[in-house]
């Protein structure tokens, strides 16, 4: 099989812009994420997908695969459909650029074990240990039937707790698998109501009826979404290294 290892990465973001490029020690974080991600042996290649060239300018200074994509996509899964344009594989597996601690055995996880000729999706899912990540809309909750496809993504704690209160609440990690046939799909489909009320690309597949397997995997990750983040990720670096 080729499978394809992609990092979505934009600078402008209504949170932290230029992410991306935030300084982890002396490299920016976009190269912690890829150097992490090109440990996957299974990858054939791993390619960063940016549409601002201080990104790409970063990416060749460090001797790392990176494209120039459109400025018009609007979701990290635009960008991986565009990708999906210019190389051709059976498998696409996303990471988000925002992890840098992101663990290779995770990314490998979510590799399917075979070809398939139906649209394919699926997304890494972990219990959360913690009520503050309940309640944070930064993290995803999911919801799934007893064969782990999706029924329900939402910023918001879902199920509510009303008759039970034993409920095991599981957010998604920023590592995705796509076919191409399913970001052909996703890319002439579009956006519907919920998805946009959310602002959750996967909630496309999951509103049109298509599958989402979601795996679980217990994992310690921690996305960068502010710059508060950022010097959590960096304590725990320096506190490796000691």
């Amino acid at each position: 099989m080729r499978i394809l290892g992609v990092i979505p990465a934009r600078y402008s973001s209504s949170r932290f812009e230029g992410k991306p490029l935030a300084m982890i020690e002396d490299k920016p974080m976009i190269w912690w994420v890829y150097n992490q991600a090109i440990k996957v042996k299974e990858f054939y290649k791993v390619i960063v997908a940016t549409d601002d060239k201080r990104i790409m300018d970063a990416c060749n200074d460090l001797g790392m695969n990176v494209v120039m994509t459109s400025k018009d996509n609007k979701t990290p899964t635009d960008r991986i459909y565009e990708v999906s344009t210019i190389e051709d594989a059976d498998y696409y597996i996303s990471i988000n650029g925002d992890e840098p601690l992101i663990n290779p055995d995770i990314i490998r996880f979510i590799i399917p074990k075979e070809v398939t000729s139906e649209d394919f999706v699926s997304n890494i899912i972990s219990p959360m240990k913690d009520p503050v990540e309940v309640v944070d809309a930064s993290n995803l909750k999911v919801i799934t039937n007893e064969r782990g496809e999706g029924i329900y993504i939402s910023r918001s704690p879902v199920p509510y707790p009303k008759g039970e209160m034993e409920f095991n609440y599981k957010k998604h990690v920023g590592v995705y698998a796509f076919n191409k046939g399913a970001l052909k799909f996703y890319h002439e489909t579009k956006r519907g109501l919920i998805e946009r009320v959310e602002d959750i690309d996967l909630l496309r597949f999951i509103e049109n009826g298509k599958k989402v397997l979601f795996l679980e995997k217990e994992c310690d990750t921690l996305s960068v979404d502010s710059p508060k983040d950022l010097e959590k990720i960096k304590n725990i670096i320096k506190s490796k290294e000691k």
